[in-house]
C-alpha cells in the first residue's frame, strides 16, 4: 500500500505530538504521584491535630477508625523528641514493602518510583509515608495501601492518553490543512505539470503558470516555467535542424548534378582565346569546385565534425583579394573594402577553410550595410586588417553598419538564434567559429567598436621538439 505525501505528513505529525506528550507524561505521573501522597499527609496532619487533641489522649475506637478511613490509612504515628507516638491504628500490617519520606525526594528518584508503582504494584502492599509532623514533632508517619494509589495513577494515566489522542488528531488536522494547501497541493500541481510537459514538451499550453507567490514555492514554479521555456525553445531548434538537414539531403544530389554540369562549360569556356575569358575562367572553375567540395559536405554540419585543416603555409593579402572577388565587390556594389595587413604577412591554415571564414564574416557586413537601402560609399565600409602578435596571427572583419542587438549579441554563436536579419539562420557565424576551433584559435566579437568587429585569432603549429631534433641529426 502506497502513502502520499499527506497521508505521510498526517501519520508522522501524530507520531510527533504523541511523543511529545509522553515527554510531557513522564514528569506528570510522577508529580501526581507525589501530590496524591501530599494530600494523604496532610489528611493526616490534620486527624493528628485532631487526635492529639482528645482528653489525656484517649481516643474511643469507633471514632480513630473513622478518622483513618476518612484519611485512607491504616495507621498515623507522630515522633517527639525521642518519643514515638501512636495516634490511630487500625489492621496494623506485620511488614511495610516500602518507606517514602515526603520532605526530600529528588526529581529522578520521584520518576523512577512512580513507574515502579504503576508497574510493579502488586495487591497488598503496604507503603510507609513520613512528612512534616504537627506542632512540635519531629516527622508525622502513615501507613497506607498501596492499591488506592495506584488505581489513581492508572486513571490519570487513562485520562491523559485520551487527552494527548484528542490533541494529537485535533493537531495534526490543523497541521494536515495548512500543510496540504501551503504546500502538498503546490507540489502535487507542480508533479502533474512535470508529468504533462513530459508527454508533450514542445506545447507550449504544458509550460507551468506563475502562480504568483512570493515564497520558495513560487520561486521554483517560476524557475520550472523558465527550465521548461528553454527546454521547448532548445526541442524546436532541434527540430528546425532536423527539417534543414533533410530538406538539404534531398536537394544535395540534385545541386551537385547541376554543379557539375556547370563545371564542365566553365572548362569549355576555358578553351577560348578572349583575353577577358583567359582571365576569368580560371577563377570560375576555382569557385565551382568549392561550390561542388561545399556541397559533398553539405550534411557535415550536425552529422559529423567538419574535416580537420589541412594546415599550410598561404599568404593573407591573396587570399583577401579571392574573398573579394567571390563576393562581387568589384563590381558596381556601394560599399567601400579596406585592407590593412601586414606586408608579406602568412598565416599556418587551411585554405579553403579560412576563405569561408573570411567569406561568411564579410557576407555578414555586406548584408547589414545593403539593409540600410541607401549605399554610401564614404559611410558604408568593410575593412580587413592583419597582423602577427608572436606565434599567433590576427584579422579583423569590421563594418561601419549598424552592428548586433542585444539579442544576437547573446546568442552569437548558436545556430537559428544569432541571425541579425529578418529569415537568418545565423549559420555562418556558427560555421566560421566552429572552422577557427579546429585551427587551434579563437573567433570573438570585439566590444566597442563603430559596427561589428569580429576577431580571429589562429596560432602557429606547435614544433615537436623530438621531429626536430630527428630532423637535425639526419641532416
Amino acid at each position: 500500500m502506497r502513502f502520499g505525501l499527506s497521508s505521510k505528513l498526517l501519520l508522522l505529525t501524530v507520531l510527533f505530538v504523541m511523543l511529545a506528550e509522553i515527554l510531557i507524561y513522564v514528569p506528570s505521573i510522577a508529580n501526581f504521584r507525589l501530590n496524591w501522597l501530599n494530600d494523604r499527609v496532610a489528611a493526616a496532619r490534620t486527624a493528628a491535630l485532631v487526635l492529639d487533641a482528645a482528653p489525656s489522649g484517649m481516643v474511643p475506637e469507633s471514632l480513630a477508625k473513622q478518622v483513618l478511613q476518612s484519611i485512607g490509612a491504616r495507621a498515623v504515628a507522630v515522633k517527639m523528641g525521642t518519643q514515638r507516638r501512636l495516634l490511630a491504628a487500625a489492621e496494623v500490617p506485620s511488614e511495610i514493602n516500602q518507606d517514602i519520606d515526603m520532605r526530600s525526594v529528588p526529581w529522578w528518584r520521584a520518576v523512577a518510583d512512580a513507574f515502579d508503582t504503576l508497574l510493579f504494584s502488586k495487591p497488598g502492599n503496604v507503603i510507609r509515608v513520613v512528612g512534616a509532623a504537627p506542632m512540635e514533632g519531629d516527622f508525622l508517619e502513615i501507613v497506607i495501601d498501596e492499591a488506592p494509589l495506584h488505581r489513581a495513577m492508572l486513571v490519570f494515566s487513562v485520562n491523559i492518553l485520551l487527552l494527548s489522542l484528542v490533541i494529537s488528531a485535533v493537531t495534526a488536522m490543523l497541521v494536515f490543512f495548512a500543510l496540504h494547501y501551503l504546500l502538498v497541493r503546490p507540489m502535487g500541481r507542480i508533479t502533474d505539470n512535470m508529468v504533462a510537459f513530459r508527454a508533450d514538451p514542445e506545447n507550449p499550453d504544458r509550460i507551468i503558470g506563475a502562480s504568483g507567490r512570493h515564497d520558495e514555492v513560487g520561486t521554483a514554479e517560476e524557475e520550472l516555467g523558465a527550465m521548461q521555456r528553454e527546454l521547448a525553445s532548445m526541442l524546436h531548434q532541434k527540430s528546425r535542424l532536423a527539417a534543414l538537414g533533410l530538406a538539404v539531403s534531398k536537394i544535395n544530389h540534385d545541386l551537385r548534378n547541376l554543379l557539375a554540369s556547370a563545371q564542365l562549360f566553365s572548362d569549355q569556356l576555358s578553351t577560348l582565346p578572349d583575353p577577358k575569358v583567359q582571365r576569368f575562367a580560371p577563377k570560375l572553375v576555382r569557385a565551382l569546385e568549392r561550390a561542388i567540395a561545399f556541397c559533398q559536405s553539405t550534411l557535415s554540419y550536425g552529422a559529423a565534425q567538419e574535416a580537420p585543416p589541412e594546415r599550410k603555409t598561404i599568404e593573407v593579402e591573396p587570399l583577401i583579394e579571392e574573398v573579394y572577388e567571390a563576393l562581387g565587390l568589384s563590381l558596381e556594389v556601394p560599399i567601400r573594402w579596406i585592407v590593412s595587413v601586414e606586408r608579406g604577412l602568412t598565416v599556418e591554415a587551411d585554405h579553403d577553410q579560412l576563405f569561408r571564414v573570411l567569406v561568411n564574416l564579410a557576407r555578414n557586413a555586406m548584408q547589414a550595410l545593403e539593409a540600410r537601402g541607401d549605399g554610401d560609399p564614404a559611410r558604408d565600409q568593410i575593412r580587413i586588417t592583419g597582423r602577427r602578435e608572436g606565434g599567433v596571427v590576427v584579422i579583423e572583419v569590421s563594418d561601419t553598419g549598424p552592428g548586433l542587438s542585444e539579442k544576437a549579441r547573446s546568442h552569437l554563436f548558436q545556430a537559428f538564434q544569432g541571425s541579425t536579419r529578418s529569415g537568418g539562420a545565423g549559420l555562418g557565424l556558427v560555421i566560421a567559429a566552429e572552422l577557427v576551433r579546429a585551427h587551434g584559435g579563437e573567433m570573438r566579437l570585439v566590444a566597442g567598436t563603430i559596427g561589428a568587429t569580429f576577431s580571429i585569432t589562429i596560432p602557429d603549429r606547435a614544433v615537436d621538439l623530438g621531429q626536430r631534433r630527428d630532423a637535425k641529426a639526419r641532416a
